[in-house]
């Protein structure tokens, strides 16, 4: 089903890197939701007891769906969640939808976020609050779900109607919950085709917008008037707020970071904001994680699209150390590659995954690096990385989860006929 395409050196006896042929089938396991047409992973996540959620975007007769499911530990179904071990939903009746992101708060619900379709080209970010069995939850919402929507329109976005389904764009979902239960998330507001601003939005625990957030309950977040296009919101340890993106066409690659009030934190960058070029060339910033003293931007570069993985000080400023301050790219496959998603280990070393790009050479590629931001070298049979071909189409990665021993756990889709939603795992020592 599977084949590694990274060149084994036989002096090396470590497995890290691989398949783990221990999990579901031969490493792989598929994602089931019952009726569906087609499915995408989105998001996959942990819970408490080591089951592993995931967010979709459901094909079924009807249309466009979010979808929710759980798996144990192994990989197979948990039958004891929703139908079947999956819920297929909508945030509005009548009215098409996808999910996007999961996560599960520590009182043990689940929180869905994604994307309520107003219309065949208008967009609002969306949420669903479920139970520990996949149930609605009636405290949170209208019945355990919710449509966000803003004075003016500002969280309505555009519907991205040709780019591959977890490919980086204008349906970028991305959230982050607080400690006392607000949740963040972001939003793409276009005010025309070629006028779009991102939004950072504050809600209370119970879904509802929380006017003490920058006195509205959203920042409108815009870098020298230019086109700014967010993909992921970061809650620091200290409780600052880092969200990053791009802006200006063409792109560069943008962080930008806010005070737990929502207002904008002067001290961090240039006012407040860093945006960056790699090597003259344009760059997107998918997902921003923070570790000891670091952040670190993962996504693409452009012209041509290559893996891309920038650290810098947790001020904004450049980190010498760190690939000499410059952004690091890797080049895999003919047609480029990009990172979708990563996650800091225990000891500092980060896991990225993405997705090589080009019908059927795309594939899952997955990397680690080191703290100083090189390639672990003792990953991936002596590279760093490793690429996986799981069918014989179009195969990406779009999310990455740890295991608490240390195993990765990768979702996404392969396209053999219609999308099928994919979860791999891959051993880490």
């Amino acid at each position: 089903m599977s084949t590694q395409t990274a060149i084994a050196l036989p002096t090396l006896a470590n497995n890290a890197g691989q398949l783990d042929k221990t999990f579901s089938s031969n490493g792989l396991a598929q994602v089931y939701f019952a009726g569906s047409t087609s499915s995408l992973i989105q998001s996959v996540a942990l819970d408490a007891q080591g089951r592993i959620l995931v967010a979709a975007k459901v094909g079924t007769a009807q249309g466009s769906c979010f979808g929710l499911a759980r798996l144990l530990e192994d990989g197979s179904a948990d039958l004891g969640f929703g139908f079947q071990g999956s819920v297929i939903g909508r945030f509005a009746a009548g009215f098409e939808a996808t999910g996007g992101k999961v996560q599960v708060l520590p009182d043990g619900r689940t929180l869905l976020a994604g994307l309520h379709y107003e219309s065949e080209h208008r967009t609002l970010p969306a949420l669903a609050m479920f139970d520990a069995q996949g149930r609605p939850d009636p405290d949170f919402g209208d019945n355990g779900r919710q449509i966000v929507r803003l004075p003016g329109d500002l969280s309505m976005g555009a519907r991205d109607a040709w780019l591959p389904p977890g490919v980086p764009g204008a349906e970028a979902c991305d959230f982050a919950v607080q400690p006392d239960g607000h949740i963040l998330l972001i939003a793409n507001h276009h005010f025309e085709l070629a006028d779009h601003v991102g939004m950072l939005i504050r809600l209370k625990p119970d879904g509802s917008l929380d006017p003490s957030f920058n006195g509205r309950g959203f920042v409108m977040v815009r870098h020298l008037l230019l086109n700014t296009w967010l993909g992921s919101v970061l809650l620091q340890e200290d409780g600052r707020i880092v969200v990053g993106g791009s802006i200006d066409f063409p792109q560069e690659g943008l962080l930008a970071r806010y005070l737990p009030d929502g207002r904008l934190d002067e001290r961090f960058a240039v006012d407040g904001f860093m945006a960056f070029k790699v090597q003259g060339r344009s760059a997107l910033v998918n997902q921003v994680i923070e570790s000891a003293e670091h952040l670190h931007c993962f996504g693409s570069s452009r012209d041509p699209i290559r893996c891309m993985a920038l650290s810098v000080h947790g001020n904004g400023r450049p980190d010498l150390h760190c690939n000499d301050g410059q952004p690091h790219l890797l080049d895999i496959g003919p047609s480029g590659c990009q990172w979708s998603a990563a996650q800091v280990m225990p000891d500092s070393r980060i896991v990225a995954v993405g997705a090589t790009i080009g019908g059927v050479e795309a594939d899952f590629i997955i990397a680690r690096y080191l703290v100083d931001g090189r390639l672990d070298r003792s990953f991936g049979s002596g590279n760093g990385w490793l690429r996986t071909r799981l069918g014989r189409s179009l195969d990406t990665a779009t999310s990455v989860a740890i295991q608490p021993n240390g195993a990765i756990l990768v979702g996404g889709y392969s396209l053999d006929g219609n999308y099928r939603a994919v979860v791999a795992r891959y051993l880490n020592h």
